[in-house]
């Protein structure tokens, strides 16, 4: 059994080199939401070093608020904005003698597109346009998903160790409590239902499945390197190896 580990790097948080010692997939911001060109280039050249697959963190244009604000944008310039971001770091990572792997949206881009259609559907098309051979990221049994199959990409489902689930699969919104799981043991949990029986216990304590790929390990959280650690070890312990969706 093997699981793939991706964490959100180049946001500012001060531990991303630790981190990429610790997952198989990195997801790299691309200036829109948080980084500039010297970041973006320092962690492609960590992601090289620990054989890391890399992967573009596209967000809405929203420094100003760490990619969080709500926007309804046109498809033609959601796709405009998406290549935008995405070539900026291919460049960097080819430059780097590497491979672009994948792409996962940021933030409240990537909230709506859970459940806009169109919007997922103007993503996946930037990224089939860039490269139909890149993986797209999306919330395992989402909308998303379906988006990257119509577009003919090769979808990951993406689960969160740290993220409280509804009865149909969609995460907690933030607003509402139960969003964010603050017990380190209750996460750890989590993150071993969701890779070794493919179910998450919701809200409401009932059981749903879901197709776990990807675990996204937040990079941003006081103790997000610690977790990291532990979540890798419980994982090894149990006879799962960590290793990227491309390997």
């Amino acid at each position: 059994m093997h699981i793939d580990l991706n964490a959100d790097l180049g946001e500012g948080a001060g531990s991303d080199e630790a981190l990429l010692g610790l997952v198989s997939s990195a997801n790299i911001a691309c200036g829109w939401h948080a980084g500039d060109a010297k970041t973006m280039q320092q962690c492609v050249r960590w992601a090289l070093a620990h054989g890391v697959a890399i992967g573009a963190h596209p967000s809405f244009p929203d420094r100003e608020n760490f990619g969080r604000s709500t926007m309804h944008l046109p498809p033609d310039e959601i796709v405009a904005n998406v290549l935008y971001q995405v070539g900026a770091l291919a460049a960097i990572v080819k430059a780097e003698g590497g491979q672009l792997s994948h792409v996962k949206a940021h933030g409240q881009l990537y909230n709506q597109a859970v459940k806009e259609p169109e919007l997922a559907d103007a993503l996946c098309e930037a990224v089939r346009r860039f490269d139909p051979a890149l993986r797209f990221f999306g919330l395992a049994g989402s909308g998303m998903i379906d988006a990257a199959r119509r577009a003919g990409l090769t979808p990951v489902e993406e689960v969160f160790a740290d993220r409280g689930y509804m009865p149909d699969g969609s995460l907690v919104p933030r607003s509402q409590p139960g969003a964010l799981i603050e017990d380190e043991e209750q996460s750890l949990a989590q993150t071993l239902s969701l890779v070794r029986e493919r179910r998450v216990t919701a809200i409401d304590g009932s059981s749903v499945p879901v197709n776990a790929q990807t675990v996204c390990l937040h990079g941003d959280g006081a103790h997000a390197l610690a977790f990291a650690r532990r979540i890798r070890e419980r994982l090894e312990r149990e006879g799962i190896a960590v290793r990227a969706m491309a390997a």
